[in-house]
């Protein structure tokens, strides 16, 4: 079989529901794939979480009956956040975790995500398997070796129990006022139990999913209503998770929003600058490069990988380090899990707060953001970017023009038609100017 993945890509399988592959018989047809490949495994069954898209009840019902006709027995988690099935996958000592979701898209999309018994991403040996199981005919083992399907009923609390442990014993939220976007998605009825648990006073807003409202207008990419909120009300602080759980953003007191950049960065300072080993951090290409020179600033390693949580993962496991992320707020802590994870994130820049005797706003200010300019310029073949001489010595030019003071970055996108041009520096004007004059080229060599 070809070494290419037809299905699988950075972040599991995604897509419109209804268009190939996000259909119920794909979902069929997966699930006795998947459970080909892990009956060869032992553990402890499948486990089968969700967000809560009115589509995943489908794909649930698709899968359940996929994995029980490879002979599979399956454990269903309800709506949980991904590193929560993540998290139990491992506790549970399972064969193998799945989650129905799209993260952060609307509730039109669907998709599906596998993690390993032990709780990480499947290796590219697993994925190969499945697909190549997808490409043969479905063949139900006997009536007598059907697997069983039984529910978590406690799965909600042990993750809460769970989030709670990775701060350190005694922490109290005691004094603080928090707001909590739920995204109307899956963290609507684990994230207020694990902060009002530890002493938070707490608003909880975007909590009650109906099925299509997830990420409508709420969450970590849309945190204009969580930043009102704190305002209103006063608040210290606004934590605004992404459907699934995976991603995070916040607001301080004054309404304005920390981003990925900034909490990766504050994470690092409260865990890593005392110490005198050689940890640092991970970014990706997108990071800001004000997070590069404050990190340095602090004697701390930084270093970049491709964008996606896959990529940031394999950097950290690389170079033995265990703090890295996204500016999307998918920000991994493997001292404390093994994936990306909002509320667990949330609670290490809470506890290097109380820590630190900090504001959130006053260790947001430690470090300063370039401005950045991206524009995404549609192309049939983004991939035609390579080796282009005239879009080449457009990007030298601008790189000539910002000196060290910023940066350029030409990126195709994974999921879409189009080429992302970056650019940031110190100079906001400079900076929108030449992302601009650069869009400008990239349209006209490649229409």
């Amino acid at each position: 079989m070809s070494k290419s993945k037809k299905y699988f890509g950075t972040d599991g399988i995604r897509g419109r529901v209804g268009e190939y592959p996000v259909t119920p018989d794909f979902f069929l047809k997966l699930g006795w794939a998947a459970g080909k490949v892990f009956a060869k495994n032992p553990g402890s069954g499948v486990l089968i979480g969700k967000d809560t898209r009115i589509s995943g009840y489908m794909f649930e019902s698709a899968l359940e009956a996929g994995l029980t006709s490879a002979g599979v027995d399956i454990k269903l988690l309800g709506p949980m956040p991904t590193p929560g099935v993540a998290h139990l996958t491992s506790t549970f000592g399972a064969q193998a975790g799945i989650v129905i979701s799209a993260s952060h898209n609307g509730f039109e999309d669907n998709g599906i995500k596998f993690f390993s018994a032990q709780g990480t991403k499947l290796g590219d040996d697993v994925e190969f398997a499945i697909e190549e199981a997808l490409d043969s005919k479905l063949q139900t083992v006997s009536s007598g070796e059907i697997g069983k399907a039984s529910r978590i009923t406690d799965a909600s609390g042990r993750y809460i129990e769970f989030c709670k442990g990775t701060i350190q014993q005694g922490t109290k939220l005691n004094g603080l006022k928090i707001v909590l976007d739920c995204a109307n998605g899956a963290t609507y009825h684990i994230a207020p139990g694990v902060f009002e648990e530890l002493g938070a006073e707490v608003i909880v807003i975007a909590n009650k999913p109906d099925g299509l409202n997830i990420n409508n207008n709420c969450g970590s990419t849309k945190p204009e209503q969580l930043a009102k909120t704190v305002l209103d009300n006063k608040a210290d602080l606004g934590i605004a998770f992404d459907g699934d759980g995976d991603r995070v953003q916040m607001v301080d007191h004054t309404g304005e929003i920390v981003d990925g950049d900034e909490l990766l960065f504050i994470i690092a300072v409260h865990k890593l600058g005392n110490k005198q080993d050689d940890q640092g951090v991970v970014g990706t290409v997108m990071s800001n490069l004000g997070l590069e020179i404050a990190l340095k600033d602090m004697k701390i390693p930084f270093c970049r990988s491709l964008v996606g949580d896959r990529y940031v993962l394999q950097e950290l496991k690389a170079r033995q380090w265990f703090i890295g992320g996204e500016s999307s707020g998918h920000v991994i802590c493997l001292d404390k899990t093994s994936t990306g994870d909002g509320i667990i994130s949330a609670l290490q820049v809470l506890a290097a707060m109380q820590e630190l005797e900090k504001s959130l706003h006053d260790l947001k200010s430690m470090m300063e953001k370039f401005p950045q300019t991206m524009i995404n310029v549609p192309l049939n073949n983004p991939n035609d970017l390579d080796g282009n001489e005239v879009i080449g010595s457009a990007v030298k030019d601008a790189e000539s023009t910002l000196g060290n003071e910023g940066r350029v970055l030409l990126r195709p996108s994974g999921t879409e038609p189009l080429v992302r041009v970056m650019v940031e520096g110190s100079d906001k004007m400079l900076v929108s100017k030449l992302a601009t004059d650069l869009s400008q080229v990239v349209s006209k060599e490649l229409a």
